[in-house]
């Protein structure tokens, strides 16, 4: 009896770990989920760090920037630093999630007028800005790409 049991509880693990992981890949979505999916769209952003500045750049994010982004529904996918020159040490790329591109504006603009991160911003920059350059490019899924 006791190995029954805990059969049927590995079992059930099991398909709750499947089911997450469908729900994640949105697997088994309705037509309209997938349609209003469809409009979803990426951000590729890339930070040139003004020189010396990159750690005090990853630290704001780190410290205030994520969190600023998840309060104005930009959802984070990754965060990367180039191991390579010449970009090494001076380059911050990532990627967010928007449902949509008008989201994506309306949450940018919201973003940009919170007085917390005006507020961060400025403390941050005390010594110059962080960065020289910054590059947006949106992006969508191929039809190929795994969904993240």
């Amino acid at each position: 009896m006791q190995c029954m049991e805990r059969r049927s509880f590995l079992q059930a693990l099991s398909a709750a770990g499947i089911l997450h992981t469908a729900t994640t890949l949105g697997l088994g979505q309705t037509a309209e989920a997938e349609e209003s999916s469809s409009a979803a769209v990426y951000e590729l952003r890339v930070y040139h760090a003004a020189e010396g500045k990159l750690e005090d750049l990853l630290a704001r994010f780190r410290d205030h920037t994520v969190a600023l982004f998840n309060k104005h529904s930009m959802r984070s996918v990754a965060y990367w630093t180039p191991l390579d020159d010449p970009l090494k040490g001076k380059t911050l790329f990532y990627i967010l999630a928007h449902p949509s591109r008008a989201a994506a504006a309306a949450n940018w603009k919201a973003f940009g007028e919170d007085p917390e991160w005006v507020s961060v911003k400025r403390a941050s920059e005390t010594n110059g800005p962080l960065t020289e350059k910054i590059e947006s490019t949106f992006i969508a899924l191929t039809d190929f790409s795994p969904r993240v």
